[in-house]
């Protein structure tokens, strides 16, 4: 009888240990399965788009047309260095004026991506490179002090503009020309926006006098 119990007990021990390990393995084997399944659907997800914070998930198409209307467009600046130290002598405040052609219909958000690339141009042709000829320190600190002043003006068409940027480069009035990418609004290489100083409001005023402000 002792035996019997003895072999009864053994049996168990034995079930049990089996059972442990079987589950041991088992504990090990499930996960690394679903491991791998949630491998393969990311992999699935990838093939056809990705997805965003959201869980939405962009085709391959959408996201691409996505990428095409947010891509930062590439303007093209028409610059004519002209040495302005002449005017360091004219008193007043010393302004940027910012030109910017109505027959091209743009948008307010274009029209200011447009100006912010002129100042730019403007500021980089002035200020930042002691090598070339547009290169005038003493007349970009005035504008400093003065706070940096721009003002916005309506040009009618193409031909105006081309005539206020002679007349600017005559007078030795920093000047630079904003052509279009063409990727969005208006066709490529249009000018958009005529980029005018910093120069002393006195000499801006015979280029632009007549121009409504924007």
């Amino acid at each position: 009888m002792l035996n019997q119990t003895n072999a009864n007990f053994a049996l168990y021990f034995a079930v049990a240990g089996v059972s442990l390990i079987t589950g041991y393995y088992l504990g090990q084997i499930l996960p690394a399965a679903s491991k791998a399944d949630q491998l393969k659907d990311s992999k699935e997800i990838l093939k056809q788009g990705k997805h965003d914070a959201t869980g939405h998930v962009y085709d391959s198409d959408e996201q691409s047309s996505t990428c095409d209307s947010e891509e930062e467009e590439e303007e093209e600046e028409e610059e004519y260095e002209i040495e302005s130290v002449s005017l360091n002598d004219i008193p007043g405040e010393v302004r940027m004026a910012l030109v910017i052609r109505q027959d091209l219909g743009m948008q307010k958000g274009k029209t200011a991506a447009q100006c912010s690339h002129a100042a730019l141009s403007c500021f980089i042709m002035i200020a930042t490179d002691e090598s070339r000829i547009s290169y005038n320190p003493l007349m970009v600190q005035r504008w400093f002090k003065s706070g940096q002043p721009k003002i916005t003006l309506k040009c009618p068409d193409k031909e105006t503009m081309d005539e206020l940027y002679a007349m600017a480069i005559s007078l030795g009035v920093n000047a630079s020309v904003i052509h279009d990418a063409g990727r969005t609004q208006v066709a490529a290489g249009s000018a958009t926006v005529l980029g005018l100083g910093p120069a002393p409001k006195a000499v801006l005023d015979q280029i632009t006098g007549k121009l409504k402000l924007y």
